[in-house]
């Protein structure tokens, strides 16, 4: 498996998701300008590996200062330009507040060791996030039973973090632990993560799969071909309502009708304890050629209005339970989830 992102002699490197799975290319990056726009411009997403992107920009950004006068003031606009890359992904700015509390410790040290702890910081950020999410998929994989068909959405493996995964790294612990499954992956219009990104990471690890349309999910499941569901998520607001690419609301939605359990896998630093409820969760709108085009080529009418908004919000009573690296929690959410509160900060 490939790392999504890497820091690697001063640069950062990472894959060119665009690309996948036709072409394995790594973009490197040397500055803060460079990781934002491959942000942007989804060179990487995912929302962990988008925080660990964005720490590694504020540290490449401050081994530019060369001087103290306007440190402060450089620091603050490269954390600015970082936080306006993507709105919806909670990890970016608790990757981004987290750099900024290391650089206000370090404020009347010299500048050479304010570099350094960043850099320090922004690593620390990278390998906690491997960890994290191999204890969810410890935790999760109990979920999952020898025979079961598992539905997932969009891409929530190693892609989509630093390099284990979320929901795939939920599916991934129960395949390793000998649990005979198959897992359905549905192709996530219109940027197609599940079919590109997903499949392509089931395929190097060697887990069965089937690739499915959108629009197929309801059907599969009401002939109970799938067992279970299983997700990532952008950012979880205080009472569990959950942002996750556009979709994810129908998924649920139908796994509920059809009694299937809908699972959300998702570390802390996804969790949003600012905001009541998912209404107040900034939903990005991306531009219309990614509906319109695939690949640059034109499928509908050059004149087709457009909307697309990469993310909706699934209403936590359709969510059976979240899984993270502190346990499995289940409602009552307005309770349980308090306990992840204080591992935010």
């Amino acid at each position: 498996m490939l790392p999504a992102i890497a820091w690697i002699d001063g640069k950062v490197v990472m894959v060119d998701q665009r690309k996948l799975p036709g072409e394995e290319v790594y973009v490197e990056c040397g500055d803060e300008e460079s990781i934002a726009r491959a942000i942007e411009e989804m060179i990487i997403r995912g929302a962990p590996a988008i925080g660990v992107a964005a720490a590694f920009g504020v540290a490449l950004g401050f081994m530019k200062v060369a001087s103290e006068p306007g440190a402060d003031q450089e620091f603050a606009r490269i954390r600015q330009r970082l936080s306006a890359t993507r709105p919806t992904a909670r990890n970016l700015f608790w990757a981004l507040e987290r750099m900024q509390r290391v650089y206000e410790d370090s404020r009347r040290l010299p500048l050479p060791i304010r570099r350094t702890r960043l850099i320090e910081e922004a690593l620390a950020i990278e390998n906690e996030d491997i960890e994290i999410n191999k204890k969810i998929g410890r935790f999760g994989k109990s979920l999952i039973n020898d025979g079961d068909a598992v539905l997932t959405h969009c891409n929530a493996g190693g892609l989509a973090t630093a390099g284990w995964g979320t929901a795939v790294g939920v599916i991934r612990a129960a395949f390793e632990e000998g649990e005979k499954i198959k897992v359905f992956v549905d192709e996530t219009r219109p940027f197609l993560q599940g079919a590109r990104l997903t499949a392509w990471e089931l395929s190097k690890l060697g887990i069965p799969y089937v690739l499915i349309a959108d629009n197929m999910a309801g059907w599969l499941m009401q002939k109970r071909e799938i067992s279970l569901a299983i997700v990532g998520a952008d950012r979880i607001a205080r009472n569990g309502d959950t942002a996750n690419k556009i979709g994810t609301y129908s998924v649920a939605v139908l796994a509920k009708e059809n009694k299937i359990p809908f699972y959300i896998a998702a570390p802390a630093s996804t969790f949003d304890f600012s905001l009541a409820d998912g209404s107040r969760i900034p939903i990005e709108e991306r531009p219309a050629r990614e509906v319109k085009e695939i690949n640059g080529r034109l499928i509908t009418v050059p004149e087709a209005q457009v909307r697309n908004p990469a993310f909706d919000v699934t209403p936590a009573g359709y969510v059976s339970a979240f899984i993270t690296e502190k346990g499995v929690i289940r409602p009552p959410y307005d309770k349980n989830l308090s306990l992840l509160e204080n591992s935010n900060n």
